[in-house]
């Protein structure tokens, strides 16, 4: 079973929205790096963006201004509000999570089992 559990992924139209949640269970960090990550078939896994326990964020330049990345620690819940989507954006969406900052190509330690996006044209 997979630590992380997302949800939200469906089929929308382009230019609709969807917003992904991920539960994320309570680890003892006291800093860490949660992301979302995509992967289309045929095609490598990329980052789509990441928030650190600072609420820090950063996002893949195919999705600025279009996605945005949240968390709710009270809730222990990551967000993903994805806004005027393109068909480039279908995907399986991974939640993932490690201790210590975000930077880029790191790993992850915990990985959720996916949730797909389909946009249609």
């Amino acid at each position: 079973q997979a630590p992380l559990v997302e949800s939200g992924g469906g089929s929308v139209q382009a230019g609709g929205s969807l917003r992904l949640s991920c539960g994320v269970p309570r680890y003892d960090y006291n800093t860490y790096c949660m992301g979302w990550f995509r992967q289309a078939p045929g095609k490598d896994r990329e980052g789509v963006a990441t928030i650190d326990s600072r609420g820090r964020t950063s996002s893949a330049d195919a999705v600025k201004g279009r996605f945005t990345i949240s968390q709710d620690n009270a809730k222990n819940t990551l967000y993903l509000q994805m806004n005027s989507l393109k068909p480039e954006d279908t995907a399986m969406y991974y939640c993932a999570l490690g201790g210590g900052s975000c930077y880029a190509g790191r790993s992850f330690r915990y990985w959720g089992q996916g949730t797909q996006v389909t946009v249609s044209s």
